[in-house]
C-alpha cells in the first residue's frame, strides 16, 4: 500500500512570528492600487495669460469663469470650501456645500470657480461681490445663489490624482458629477469642455460678453502655480489690484475723482495707474467712507509717487477688480473700469508684475 505524501508544515518554525511583507512602492502607472491621505490643502494651478491660443490638438478648452476660485473638500468628517488663499469659506457658500454633501459618501477635492449668473446666464462678478457683501457692514454675507463650475478633480476616494494627466482627471470628474441628478442645474456643475478651434471659440465668447477662454494641456499632471500647463486668453483683461489712494473731486465732494491702484512687484507694491469709471454714485460714496477710515498716516506714501498733492493715500487693504484694455509703455493701466471689491482677507488674487 502506497503511503500518502507527507504534507509540508505551514510554518517551518512554529515559534517564529508571522511577518508581513514589506509594502511595495507605488507604481506611477497604476495610481489606483494604494491609498493616499487626503491633502489638507492644495495650492491651485494657475493659468498663464497669453495673447493668442497655443496651436495644436494637445489642449482642452473651456469658458473662463468670472468669480472666486474655490477648492471643495468632501471629507469623511464633512465638507470644507477653501479659497485660493486658503481661507475656509464653507459658511459663505451654503448651497455649494449642500450640493457637495450630496456627492458623498465619496471623498473628493474638486477644483472650480464660484460665480453668480445674471438673467441671461452669464457670470457677473458684481453680482457675486454684492451677494457676498465684500465690504462694509455686509462683509461675511452668504452667497446663497452662487454656482460652482467644476473643472478639475484632485483627489477621489483615497487616490491623489495630481500625478495623473489632465485627460484622465477630467474623465473622473465627468463621471463623478454626471452620475448625480441635476449635475448641470444644481449648485455644482461641470465646466463644459468645448470641442472647437480656440480662435473661433474666442470670437463667440467675446460676442456673448464673457471674459475669455482657458486651455489645459491634456497630458500634464496637476502642478501648483503658473507653470504654463494651463493658459488663459482674455477678450478684455480683468485683474485685482490694491487701492492705495484716491484723487479728490470738486464735482462730487462725497466721492472721489479716481482710485489709485497698485500691484505687486516681488514683495513691494508699485503704482499701476488709476481708475475713474465704472462706479455708481451710491457705490462711490460708500467706498469713499471706507477709504477715509483707512487713511495713510506715515510720511512716505504706500507706493513710489510723483508727488501729486491731490492724492489722499490709504492703507493697501481694499482690493478692487479692474477691467482694462492694455498696459501703457510706462506700466500703467489703459482704459480701466471698476468692477467691484474683492474680499480684503483673501489677497492671493492681487496682480503680480512679472
Amino acid at each position: 500500500m502506497t503511503k500518502p505524501p507527507r504534507s509540508k508544515p505551514l510554518l517551518s518554525d512554529t515559534e517564529a512570528p508571522i511577518r508581513s511583507r514589506p509594502r511595495q512602492k507605488r507604481n506611477p502607472a497604476q495610481p489606483q492600487l494604494l491609498f493616499d491621505p487626503m491633502p489638507e490643502r492644495v495650492e491651485p494651478a494657475l493659468a498663464l495669460l497669453k495673447a493668442h491660443p497655443p496651436e495644436g490638438d494637445d489642449w482642452s478648452w473651456e469658458v473662463k469663469w468670472d468669480g472666486y476660485r474655490l477648492a471643495v473638500h468632501i471629507e469623511p468628517q464633512g465638507v470644507r470650501i477653501l479659497t485660493r488663499g486658503g481661507h475656509d469659506w464653507t459658511h459663505r457658500f451654503p448651497t455649494i456645500a449642500e450640493a457637495a454633501r450630496a456627492l458623498g459618501p465619496a471623498t473628493m477635492i474638486i477644483d472650480g470657480e464660484a460665480v453668480v449668473l445674471d438673467e441671461e446666464g452669464r457670470p457677473d462678478f458684481g453680482l457675486l461681490q454684492r451677494s457676498l457683501g465684500a465690504s462694509g457692514k455686509t462683509a461675511g454675507n452668504r452667497a446663497s445663489d452662487a454656482v460652482l463650475y467644476a473643472f478639475d478633480l484632485l483627489y477621489l476616494d483615497g487616490h491623489d490624482l495630481r500625478a495623473v494627466e489632465y485627460r484622465s482627471r477630467r474623465h473622473f470628474l465627468e463621471d463623478s458629477l454626471n452620475s448625480h441628478e441635476g449635475s448641470q442645474s444644481g449648485a455644482i456643475r461641470l465646466s463644459e469642455a468645448i470641442d472647437a478651434e480656440p480662435t473661433i471659440l474666442l470670437e463667440h465668447v467675446r460676442d456673448l460678453g464673457l471674459e475669455g477662454i482657458v486651455g489645459k494641456h491634456r497630458d500634464q499632471p496637476y502642478r501648483s502655480g503658473r507653470t504654463g500647463d494651463w493658459v488663459k486668453v482674455k477678450c478684455v483683461a480683468s485683474e485685482a489690484f490694491f487701492i492705495v489712494g484716491y484723487e479728490m473731486s470738486a464735482a462730487s465732494p462725497g466721492g472721489f475723482g479716481s482710485l489709485v491702484l497698485a500691484a505687486y512687484r516681488g514683495a513691494d507694491l508699485v503704482d499701476v495707474g488709476s481708475v475713474g469709471t465704472g462706479f455708481k454714485e451710491a457705490e462711490a460714496t460708500k467706498l469713499r467712507k471706507m477709504l477715509d477710515r483707512l487713511r495713510w498716516t506715515r510720511k512716505q506714501p504706500p507706493v513710489p509717487s510723483s508727488g501729486n498733492a491731490d492724492i489722499v493715500w490709504v492703507e493697501p487693504t481694499l482690493i478692487a477688480e479692474i477691467e482694462f484694455r492694455a498696459w501703457t509703455a510706462d506700466g500703467k493701466l489703459r482704459h480701466a473700469s471698476y468692477k467691484g471689491l474683492r474680499e480684503h482677507q483673501d489677497n492671493a488674487d492681487v496682480f503680480r508684475l512679472d
